[in-house]
């Protein structure tokens, strides 16, 4: 199916973004699935229920980087609604703040209200123009995921994803070793935005318990390496009680 030019065309560094569609209607959740792989995405899991959803979701946890990026929901599910497996995502710290979008047949304004309400980021009523679907999911991930440079300019570094090397404000060049260039990875991802401490153990040691020290420790030596004044950092700071945020220059 030739979509993707119809559709005005998804960026390339949006199509591999893993989706995971639930939606206790096959037949449905199959057009929508085919919607989808014909505008470009190529990483389209299904799931026809809240329980089914979640243990996809989990299974994949055990790594992280081939964790779900965008929710696609329905609200009226068997047993457990989308609102509440929406609460059970928000749940697990790898997927504190990833993108959702309601696909639903509830279209009264209370329950629009609602799924706003728990952390969607759209919500899209049935029946719906499959050019609109592609266009809003298109722009919930172009939000969310910005397109990813190799270069991160900080205050007083420049970092080189694509060779691990930070160039320092004074002239040194330095490497990261891998566990700090996964960690700083994820910062930039999220930049601007507060990261837990449990979401970056989740995802670069695959679990939250028994690495907060092991954070600590790289996440000193990073500033070590991308900062001027470690001791105050301009650009990898703490967000007491909550996590770390990184600043781009």
């Amino acid at each position: 199916m030739a979509m993707a030019g119809g559709f005005g065309g998804v960026e390339r560094h949006l199509r591999d973004k893993r989706i995971l569609l639930v939606d206790d209607e096959a037949e449905l959740a199959d057009m929508v699935a085919t919607i989808l792989h014909g505008a470009g995405f190529s990483n389209v899991d299904v799931a026809h229920a809240g329980t089914e959803a979640l243990a996809c979701i989990d299974e994949r946890a055990a790594s992280p980087e081939s964790a779900y990026q965008l929710f696609v929901l329905d609200v009226m599910l068997p047993g457990m609604d989308g609102f509440e497996l929406l609460a059970r995502i928000r749940e697990r710290p790898a997927h504190a703040s990833t993108p959702v979008l309601f696909l639903t047949a509830k279209d009264e304004p209370f329950d629009r209200v609602s799924g706003l309400s728990l952390g969607a980021d759209d919500y899209l009523t049935k029946p719906f123009l499959p050019q609109e679907l592609v266009l809003r999911i298109a722009a919930v991930l172009r939000r969310c995921y910005a397109e990813e440079n190799p270069l991160l300019e900080l205050e007083a570094s420049r970092v080189n994803f694509a060779t691990a090397e930070v160039e320092r404000a004074d002239g040194d060049t330095v490497l990261l070793t891998a566990k700090e260039h996964e960690i700083l990875s994820v910062l930039t991802r999220n930049a601007g935005r507060i990261v837990t401490i449990d979401a970056l153990c989740e995802a670069c040691w695959g679990t939250s318990f028994g690495y907060e020290n092991s954070l600590m420790a790289h996440i000193r030596r990073l500033r070590e390496k991308i900062e001027a004044n470690p001791s105050r950092p301009a650009s990898l700071v703490t967000v007491k009680g909550l996590g770390y945020k990184l600043v781009k220059r």
